[in-house]
Formats: structure tokens, C-alpha cells, sequence
């Protein structure tokens, strides 16, 4: 299965922009499954790379995107690339 890391570099419309989406998806199950068998070694930071796991968290990660920074990106229309740049913050910015 490709990672979600490299299906985020080829996003560009609906359906690549899905793909990215389950496998995101799929990942964070899987890294949830790795942290409950050991909940000691994920105590600050989750399995592949998961800075967030809780919903209310994620999302203000993700809205970090439209801060002003290095994640901001100049687009002034959304796009698919946009929505999936939008999720990957979640899961990385801490």
C-alpha cells in the first residue's frame, strides 16, 4: 500500500485526493492500534508520525495551514492538492 506521505505529492483531483484520504485514513488506525499495544512508548508522540490524535486537535493542527508560515501556500481557490496539504498539517503540526 503506498504511504500517505507519497499519495500527498500526487494529488490533483477527486479521485487521487480520496486515495490520499483512505490512506491517511488507514494509517492512523493502524499507528492507533500500534499505540494501544504500547501506550509507554508513544506517550509524547504517536506512531508514524501522528502528532494528533484526538479530533479538536487535529483540526486546529490543520487550520495552521492557513496561518501565515512555511505551510502557507499563496492559492486563492481551493483545490484538491489544497484539502489534502489541509489534512497532512493535521496529522504533522504539533
Amino acid at each position: 500500500m503506498t504511504s500517505p506521505e507519497e499519495l500527498l505529492g500526487q494529488v490533483a483531483d477527486r479521485d487521487s485526493f480520496i486515495a490520499f484520504v483512505e490512506a491517511l485514513a488507514a494509517e492512523r488506525a493502524e499507528a492507533a492500534e500500534i499505540e494501544r499495544a504500547n501506550p509507554q512508548a508513544y506517550m509524547v508522540d504517536g506512531a508514524h508520525g501522528w502528532e494528533n490524535a484526538r479530533i479538536d486537535a487535529f483540526l486546529k493542527a490543520a487550520l495552521i495551514y492557513f496561518e501565515p508560515g512555511p505551510y502557507r501556500r499563496p492559492e486563492s481557490e481551493p483545490s484538491w492538492r489544497m484539502f489534502a496539504e489541509f489534512l497532512w498539517c493535521g496529522k504533522i503540526i504539533e
